[in-house]
C-alpha cells in the first residue's frame, strides 16, 4: 500500500506538470496572435488602402481562430480596428462602382423654340410663368418671335456600344423638343428618340458613333432591403454625374406620380431608396454595389426626406429588346372595364370574393364593360363576371389587373380564372397590340 501511494503522488506531479505546461502553451499561443495581429495592422497603415482588404480577412480569419479556440476571451479590444477596416474596403467598393459607370452616364439637355416677350424696359420674361388672365402686372409686352431656349435636363445611360441610351419616358416626351446628349468627356451630341413605352416610363434614344462606355445590367428581381446602391445622374440639370449613395429602403412600391404640369402616371412595383434622388436625376442608373444597373431613377417623394423611386431594370428590358431588334414597341390589352375588389366592395355588393375585378360598364351608356371585338369579348368574359387570378396569380389591391397585363406582350395566352354565374372557370385569352 505504502508503494502505491508514493506512485500515486508521482501521478499527480505529473499530470500538475501537464496542466501548467499546457496553461503556458496557450498564454504562448495567444501572445503570438495578438503580436500577428498587431504587426498586420501596422502593414494596414503603412500600405494604406491597398492592403486594407487583405489586413482585414486576415485579421477576421483570426479572430475566427480565437473565438473556437478560446470562447472566453475577450476581443473587444482589437473591433474598432477591424470596424475601420471594414469602412475602408466598403468605401473602395463605392468609388469603384462609381469608376466603372460613371463614364456611361449622360445628361441630356432639352430645348425648344419658345416665344421671345419683351417688355417697354427691355427685359425678357420667363415663358412659363405668364399670367394666364393676359398681364404680367409689369408693362405693355411686344412678340419678338421665338428663341431656342433649354426647357429643361435629365439623365441616362448607355445600353449599346453604337449610341443606345435609356432613360424615362417623361424626360423625353416633349415630341416638338429637342434633345442634346452630353457625354461624361464634356461632348454634346444630337439625339434621337427612337421609342417611348406608352405604359411604363421608359424610352430609348440615339445618338451617332461607336465605342461608347456600356453598363451592364443587373437583375431587379433578386434585390434585397437593406443592400447598398448608388445613384448617379444629372442633378437639377446643372450638376451632371452627381452621385448619391443609400440602400434599397422598399420594394414592390405602389405611387402615382405626378410632374408638375399636372400629368400623372402609375409607377409599379418599383424600388424605393434612400440615395438622394433630384429632379435632373430622372434616367440615370441605380447601382448595386458591383456596378450593374438595377434600377432608372423616377421620382422623388415632395415635402420628404431621403425617399427616391427608380423603376426595376426588369420592366426596362423588354423595350431594350425590342428596339434592338427592330420591331415595334408594343402594349397588350384585354379588353374590358371593371373595378376592384376588397372588403368593402364585396360588402357593399355582396360578392363572393374580397379580390379580384368585378367587370362592369362605366358610367356612359358607350362605356361598355367589354369592349366589342377585343380579347376578353372573343374568350367569351361577359360583363359582372370577376375575374380573379392571371397566370395563378391573384388580383389585389397590390397586384392589379391592369399591371398584371401589362408585363406580357401582344399574341401572348394568359390564363384568367374568372367567376361566371356561380361557378369558377380558366379561360384561355390571347392578348392584342393596344391600338391608341
Amino acid at each position: 500500500m505504502e508503494y502505491n501511494n508514493q506512485e500515486a503522488e508521482i501521478v499527480t506531479e505529473k499530470n500538475e506538470e501537464r496542466k501548467t505546461h499546457g496553461r503556458i502553451t496557450k498564454t504562448a499561443l495567444i501572445g503570438i496572435i495578438v503580436m500577428t495581429i498587431l504587426i498586420a495592422s501596422l502593414f494596414g497603415a503603412v500600405f494604406g488602402v491597398m492592403s486594407a482588404s487583405v489586413v482585414n480577412i486576415f485579421s477576421l480569419k483570426i479572430g475566427q481562430k480565437i473565438g473556437q479556440y478560446f470562447p472566453d476571451l475577450n476581443l473587444h479590444k482589437i473591433s474598432p480596428e477591424i470596424s475601420r477596416q471594414q469602412v475602408i474596403v466598403e468605401d473602395s467598393a463605392v468609388i469603384d462602382v462609381v469608376e466603372k459607370a460613371s463614364p456611361a452616364v449622360v445628361s441630356i439637355v432639352i430645348s425648344k423654340n419658345v416665344p421671345n416677350m419683351r417688355n417697354s424696359f427691355g427685359s425678357f420674361f420667363d415663358p412659363f410663368s405668364i399670367d394666364p388672365f393676359g398681364g404680367d402686372g409689369s408693362g405693355s409686352q411686344s412678340d419678338q418671335g421665338t428663341q431656342k431656349q433649354t426647357v429643361g435636363g435629365g439623365s441616362g445611360f448607355f445600353i449599346a456600344s453604337d449610341g443606345y441610351i435609356l432613360t424615362n419616358r417623361h424626360v423625353v416626351e416633349d415630341q416638338q423638343a429637342d434633345y442634346t446628349v452630353v457625354t461624361s468627356d464634356g461632348k454634346e451630341h444630337a439625339a434621337t428618340v427612337l421609342a417611348r413605352d406608352p405604359v411604363r416610363d421608359v424610352a430609348v434614344i440615339k445618338i451617332e458613333g461607336n465605342n461608347f462606355p456600356v453598363t451592364a445590367l443587373g437583375d431587379s428581381d433578386n434585390l434585397k432591403i437593406g443592400q447598398t446602391v448608388v445613384a448617379i445622374g444629372n442633378s437639377l440639370g446643372e450638376f451632371s454625374n452627381s452621385v448619391s449613395r443609400g440602400i434599397v429602403s422598399g420594394l414592390k412600391r405602389n405611387l402615382s406620380a405626378g410632374s408638375g404640369f399636372g400629368d400623372t402616371e402609375r409607377l409599379t412595383d418599383i424600388i424605393q431608396t434612400d440615395a438622394a434622388i433630384n429632379p435632373g436625376n430622372s434616367g440615370g442608373p441605380l447601382l448595386d454595389i458591383d456596378g450593374n444597373v438595377i434600377g432608372i431613377n423616377v421620382a422623388v417623394a415632395q415635402g420628404a426626406q431621403n425617399v427616391g423611386f427608380a423603376l426595376p431594370i426588369n420592366q426596362g428590358k423588354r423595350i431594350i429588346d425590342q428596339v434592338k431588334n427592330g420591331t415595334k414597341i408594343s402594349v397588350p390589352y384585354l379588353g374590358v372595364r371593371y373595378i376592384s375588389i376588397d372588403s368593402s366592395v364585396q360588402k357593399e355588393a355582396q360578392l363572393p370574393f374580397d379580390y379580384g375585378v368585378l367587370v362592369l360598364r362605366g358610367t356612359k351608356m358607350t362605356d361598355l364593360a367589354v369592349i366589342p371585338g377585343s380579347p376578353a369579348d372573343k374568350a367569351g368574359i361577359m360583363e359582372n363576371d370577376i375575374i380573379l387570378e392571371v397566370d395563378g396569380k391573384k388580383i389585389t389591391q397590390d397586384n392589379q389587373l391592369g399591371d398584371m397585363v401589362a408585363k406580357f406582350s401582344a399574341n401572348d395566352v394568359i390564363t384568367l380564372k374568372v367567376w361566371h354565374k356561380g361557378a369558377t372557370k380558366d379561360i384561355q385569352v390571347k392578348l392584342e397590340e393596344r391600338k391608341n
